[in-house]
């Protein structure tokens, strides 16, 4: 008995450290390139090693560590060559969560996206720095991926969509109107929580072009 509470246990610190540490990478708050210190990360996040290394098992298959024999752990670099890639797994699976969310979003989905809604409203009067509006755009992406009720389209959306967050963040300071392109999202969580299907997925469709785009500008 105390064996599986303790293996309980070991899986909620994974966990914990997973999102943790995979968020760090997306927000390139562990640069591109860095080395990835299991020890330093375990004190950081106040869990063991054994936590963080099941994190990195996860976080490697996701692209965004990469280990190389006798040198060690290091965080991926953002390459924008992935980005015609990753635009295009999007740009056929974005819609398809968002009409799947207006369709199958129960009431504690509209409860979330509405909060968010509220958030988005609020954005830029309340003059918030790049990072935070980052961060809330993946509030906003992550809801409507939860909301689809598909686990595999969920798993395989967050996947891109952190990879793409990532060069966004790389080229955060030559991009205009974070605060107008985080807003765009506001349409698309109206039409969710009203459960229109078809608008929901031209909406999410077209903030896929329009990142790409604002990318390609930047370069």
């Amino acid at each position: 008995m105390q064996q599986v509470a303790t293996e309980i246990e070991e899986l909620s610190l994974a966990e914990r450290a997973y999102r943790a540490i995979r968020d760090r990478l997306v927000m390139l708050e562990i640069r591109p390139g860095a080395p990835i210190n299991e020890e330093q990360l375990g004190q950081s996040l106040g869990v063991g090693r054994t936590p963080v290394r099941e994190a990195l098992k996860r976080l490697q298959y996701e692209r965004l560590i990469t280990t190389y024999p006798r040198r060690g752990t290091f965080a991926t670099d953002v390459n924008i060559t992935d980005l015609a890639h990753i635009s295009e797994v999007r740009l056929e699976l974005e819609p398809l969560a968002a009409a799947q969310a207006a369709r199958r979003a129960t009431a504690a989905d509209r409860a979330t996206l509405s909060a968010l809604r509220r958030e988005l409203a609020g954005a830029d009067s309340c003059r918030q720095d790049a990072g935070e509006l980052m961060h809330l755009d993946l509030q906003v992406h992550r809801a409507v991926y939860a909301a689809a009720h598909n686990p595999y389209l969920e798993d395989t959306l967050v996947r891109h969509d952190n990879l793409a967050t990532r060069i966004w963040c790389l080229f955060i300071d030559r991009l205009p109107d974070m605060a107008g392109h985080v807003e765009e999202h506001g349409g698309l969580i109206d039409a969710i929580v009203r459960g229109e299907p078809e608008k929901a997925a031209r909406l999410a469709r077209g903030h896929v072009e329009g990142f790409e785009r604002a990318i390609r500008a930047a370069i």
